[in-house]
């Protein structure tokens, strides 16, 4: 197998726009999969590393959460075979350590790897653009029409599917609904409320719903996607632009709520999800924020109120069995995952669509890499 030419968006520098370039990508080696990319979703995971909120080692082509085809598998390769439809898996798991032992596969170590080199999971890369290299995120580095991927970085899915639904599933959906199923433990007897009304807090939403969540309060400060909300399942919206955001959710739940679901990743409105807990109630963290930033806690709130702060990465989901599973729930009308799709892009108008997420796009903007 040779080397072939691939048109991908790279980023040169922190807070460069994106330059659509052909570049040379070489064959997948034993345990590598290449993809035709069918569909790349943006994340704002995509936004902290062009801006520099999140370190990479640049030049790099981003993007991680995409779909597409099988057409080449390296050697020992078992669980794909070209023609396979799959979805892109930015945590690749290892199948043997405790964390994947235990289901947690979204902690498993080998994303270190890909994390600190920016390369795949032997810590090298593919990419050139003649005689430079080129990194890839997180191991995948969709924003491109094809890409080679670790083995474990990849699931197969129905080939019914379609590629922009599967795409979100790769990671907003993973999120926001597992963060729900897995993380809120009591759904179904308990108040939740969703700070931010993105992908992936528009998942949470479906996540709530389909777990029969009363009330289901999404605070945010685009007025559509508060209306997008709505539509999706949310019993209550708040403007938090507006309206002052604990108040508001006390009038709704006097007490406050059992659950507040994070997924901006500003300390603001950490601290907002925290004020707006009930006694014993709980905070969960979706949302990445830039490297080192903090935000305060006070201390006797979680003593004597008794309240709760954890993190949920990937939706703290096993994702071998849950992408499947989450998928079966769309092909049965339980998770109108079509809901959630805003425009798409052609991969030439990256830029926009990067412009636009910042603008506050509402439902997820997809990259057609073929357009």
């Amino acid at each position: 197998m040779e080397e072939i030419s691939v048109r991908a968006a790279v980023l040169d520098a922190p807070g460069t726009p994106l330059r659509v370039e052909e570049l040379s990508l070489q064959p997948p080696r034993a345990g590598e999969v290449l993809v035709r990319v069918t569909a790349a979703g943006l994340c704002h995971t995509d936004l902290h590393y062009l801006s520099g909120d999140l370190a990479c080692t640049t030049p790099i082509v981003p993007g991680h959460e995409g779909a597409g085809v099988v057409e080449q598998v390296g050697a020992g390769v078992t669980s794909v075979r070209p023609g396979d439809s799959v979805v892109l898996m930015w945590r690749p798991r290892c199948g043997r350590c405790a964390y994947c032992s235990s289901g947690r596969p979204a902690l498993c170590d080998n994303a270190r790897v890909q994390i600190t080199t920016n390369g795949l999971l032997d810590g090298t890369t593919r990419l050139r653009r003649g005689d430079q290299e080129v990194r890839h995120l997180l191991g995948v580095s969709c924003f491109a029409d094809r890409c080679v991927v670790a083995e474990q970085s990849v699931i197969k899915i129905p080939d019914d599917i379609p590629p922009r639904i599967a795409s979100l599933v790769g990671c907003a959906v993973i999120t926001g609904v597992g963060s729900v199923l897995n993380v809120v433990t009591d759904a179904a007897r308990s108040g939740i409320l969703v700070i931010g009304a993105g992908g992936v807090g528009l998942s949470c939403v479906l996540g709530g719903k389909l777990a029969g969540a009363y009330p289901l309060i999404v605070a945010d400060v685009v007025p559509q996607r508060l209306e997008l909300a709505a539509r999706l399942g949310a019993t209550h919206t708040i403007d938090s632009g507006r309206t002052d955001l604990e108040q508001a959710v006390r009038e709704i739940c006097p007490d406050g709520v059992d659950w507040a679901l994070e997924a901006v990743g500003r300390a603001p409105t950490l601290e907002q999800g925290l004020a707006c807990l009930r006694k014993g109630g709980t905070l969960v963290a979706i949302g990445l924020g830039a490297v080192g930033a903090t935000f305060e806690v006070p201390i006797n709130q979680l003593v004597q109120q008794e309240k709760r702060l954890v993190g949920s990465l990937y939706g703290s989901a096993n994702t071998v069995t849950d992408v499947p599973k989450l998928l079966e729930l769309y092909k049965a009308g339980r998770l109108p995952l079509d809901e959630l799709l805003g425009p798409t892009y052609p991969l030439s108008r990256v830029n926009d669509a990067c412009q636009a997420l910042v603008d506050g796009a509402v439902g997820r903007i997809v990259l057609d890499p073929d357009r």
